[in-house]
Parts: C-alpha cells; structure tokens; sequence
C-alpha cells in the first residue's frame, strides 16, 4: 500500500479506469487459475465477488489462497462503491455459522472435556465471515485492502445497515484488534527528513488543527523543540495509523497559538520543562474503534523521559469538541455566547459533569485523555481563535496533566466511580455560582481578563 495507494484512495479512482473489470480478471492470469480451479464468476460484480468468497472459504481456496485473494482484490477495488456495499451487506447472511458443525463438536466436548474436543468446539463455532477475512490478508498488501473495505463498510448509511453488515464490522474490528496490537506495531518519530510521501499524509491525516502547507509542517516537525510520533504497521511503512504532535515548552500553555504560530521563537530543548501534545490524529477510517492512543502517548512519554530527562511535566492542549452543542441545549436558543470566565465555568461543569454511556465523559476528547489516567488541569477561554474552535467550542481549550504517580488512580476512580480526577483550580471553577465572576469583582475579574 506504500508504494500505491491509501485504503480510501484504492475504490473510486480504479473504478472510473476500468470498463470491464471483470473481463480483464478473466482474461489475465489469475482468470486462467480460477477457471482452472473450477470458478467461473458471473457477470454481476456483486455475485462474481460473492463466487471469489465461496472458492476462498472451500477447499479450492485453501489450495490456491493468495492468489485467490489477490483476484477477489483485484476485482473488489474495480467495482463501484455500490457493487462492493452491496457484497458486503450479503457475504455475512451468505455464510452463516455450520449449525451441525458446532452441535457435533459440542457433543463430542460433552463426551470427553479434553482438549481436542475443546480445539474442535473452537473451530467449528469460528465464524466464517472470520475465516474469510484471514484467507483475503493473505493477498499482496492484504491488511491494508481490508482496511480499505471496512472503509466501504463504515460508509454504508446508517438506514441500510442490517445484522449482518454489523456481524460482519465485528469480525473485521476483532480481527484488526489482534492484529493491531501496539506491542506489534513501530512507533517511528517523523521529521522533516522522512519521506515525501509520509509527509504528504500527515498534511493530509491531520485531524485537530489543520496544516497549511509545507511551510505549516516544517515547523511542526523540524525544529529541536518540536516532535512527531506515528506508530506504523509492518505492511504499511509509510502510512501511519496514528500520529502525535508535542511541543517543548518552557511552561504549560494557554493556547493554541503559543504552539502553531509561525512568529515563535524556538527554544533550545534544555531550556523545556514541559511536554506538550496538543494533536493527536488517527489515520485511518477503517480501523475505527481500534485502541491505538493510549499506548501511543504513553510509550513517546517514555520515549522522551529518556531523550530529555530534565522534563518535569507532559500535558495536553486539547480542544472540547463536543462543548458548544452540549452548551447550546443547556441554555435558550437566542441566548448570547458566555463572557471568558463563565465560559471556562461552564466548560468545567461539562468536562467534570456531563456523562454519556458507562457514566464516563460526554466530550469525545475527556473520555480519551481521562481515561488513560490523565488529570483535568485546566481550562482557557480564547484559547482557539481559528472558525473550528469558535464553531465547537467556543475557543476553550483545556490541559490534561499525565503524572505517572497518579495515571492508575486516576483510571481507577473514573471508571469504578465515574469521578473525574481535576487539579484545584478546575473544581473551583466547577463549584463557582453562576455569573461568579461578575459577583467578585477584583481578582476573579482579573483572571477571566486573563484567560
């Protein structure tokens, strides 16, 4: 996939290339094996792919695996998007477990409790849509194609999903969960010397806080006071799953600006005492649900433990992406947007007191950061100016503090007792009476000025 194309570039410009995928499978190599074999897809590219799956899954595709996959690939990525969601909505219903298979095995486990019977009970209870998904890895570039199907899959609307389209997304979600295990992956620093084409997408990939250009992430990833990490799969060398972006700071920042302003004056990193990781973006689309950040921050912060062992704190500048819209059901339509203080009051009420499924954090980003033990520290008003910030949240911005003394309690009274962990300053501001500010006067008058 490197040396091609991402998952989500691999459907559409094929397509448009390609009149009679089909024809050209037949008439190539691969269409002399299969007709070799026995397999004669129809015209309908649904079904031809549909009779690719059933040679995989039979003892025909045992023999001939690979290149059976590579066909189904080959003839997959030549099909309109809806040909391929249309395969996909059937290929689960199409293979239904082997009900005599598993009341066999489980006779035999009730018979004898050893562990064959167990192997065999396991076996045969394997779903073979799972089956199916481990004879397509075996294709050139396998893992990263099926990425790029679970992609189509994703982008199937929510009123077409059926039971077996989400059987389906759950044995491609199990299977790149064991394959995508973090102890499996690379964690690589990206430079400005990296590749061209690695550099291109993480312009591309970067999710929080948009790269303008080339000039925009050189000073991302060049100078000695700023580091990139991605963690990357054996099979896809240059196109990272996740990257992080962490700035060396002499003090916790406020706002974005501080970090991404091309008039910065860099420091030298003996001069830092904080690292600060203020983007995090995952890369690809169908690898949702697939937990790759959390051991990705916390192997950099080993990472730059040992490089620079003068750093005191590792923290976050993280947006609240989920604050405006939660803000506007809380108050009446007309209602004007909160001065800076109340702001940041309100957006701790949110950070600390707003639940979602589980009891955990309503904001997408909390739930993340406080779940991997981090600490609420703080939170800044006009801290984000670009239209992004404005439209989400407001401008606020908020530091997560990673102390590893404190990560597994923190873990734990989150999700044993849904208490989020919050440094003194934040619960102040949770306990603060509405329009609290405007009341004191003087210093807390100051301070909202300040933020």
């Amino acid at each position: 996939m490197n040396t091609q194309r991402t998952p989500a570039e691999a459907a559409a410009p094929v397509a448009a290339k390609r009149r009679n995928p089909l024809d050209l499978l037949m008439n190539s190599g691969l269409g002399k094996l299969l007709r070799g074999i026995g397999v004669a897809p129809r015209r309908d590219h649904a079904d031809s792919l549909m009779d690719l799956a059933d040679a995989l899954l039979s003892l025909r595709g045992r023999a001939s695996g690979p290149a059976l996959a590579s066909a189904f690939f080959e003839l997959y990525e030549a099909s309109s998007i809806e040909a391929r969601q249309d395969f996909l909505g059937k290929v689960h219903d199409l293979h239904p477990a082997d009900a005599k298979a598993i009341d066999k095995a489980i006779a035999k486990w009730n018979e004898k409790r050893d562990e064959a019977s167990a192997l065999a009970l396991n076996l045969a209870s394997k779903s073979p849509s799972r089956r199916l998904i481990n004879q397509l890895n075996l294709a050139p570039q396998g893992t990263p194609r099926l990425i790029g199907l679970r992609e189509d899959l994703l982008a199937v609307p929510k009123a077409g999903t059926t039971p077996g389209l989400l059987a389906l997304d759950r044995d491609l979600e199990n299977a790149f969960t064991a394959w995508f295990n973090a102890g499996f992956l690379e964690l690589r620093r990206i430079g400005w010397d990296s590749s061209a084409q690695l550099l291109e997408r993480i312009i591309r990939y970067e999710a929080v806080h948009q790269i303008q250009g080339w000039d925009d992430l050189r000073r991302r990833v060049e100078p000695v006071d700023r580091r990139c990490y991605g963690f990357f799969h054996p099979q896809m060398r240059d196109d990272p799953l996740i990257f992080v972006e962490v700035a060396l700071t002499p003090q916790i920042p406020g706002s974005i600006h501080e970090i991404i302003s091309d008039h910065r004056e860099t420091i030298a990193p003996s001069e830092a005492n904080c690292a600060i990781f203020y983007s995090i973006s995952n890369c690809q689309v169908g690898l949702k649900g697939i937990p790759f950040g959390n051991h990705l921050i916390k192997r950099v912060v080993g990472l730059l433990k040992e490089e620079l062992p003068h750093l005191k704190t590792f923290a976050t500048l993280s947006p609240v992406p989920g604050f405006a819209k939660w803000l506007a059901k809380e108050q009446a339509s007309d209602a004007p947007v909160p001065g800076a203080q109340e702001l940041r009051r309100l957006a701790a009420r949110y950070l600390v007191e707003a639940k979602g499924k589980g009891n955990q954090p309503l904001d997408p980003v909390a739930r993340f950061h406080l779940g991997n033990g981090a600490r609420l520290e703080a939170v800044h008003a006009n801290a984000d100016l670009s239209a992004n910030g404005q439209k989400q949240a407001h401008g606020v911005m908020v530091n997560y503090l990673y102390d590893l003394a404190d990560i597994e309690a923190n873990f734990f009274a989150l999700t044993e007792l849904g208490t989020v962990a919050t440094s003194k300053a934040v619960q102040a501001l949770v306990d603060e009476p509405e329009g609290g500010a405007k009341k004191a006067g003087g210093k807390k008058a100051k301070d909202a000025v300040a933020a």
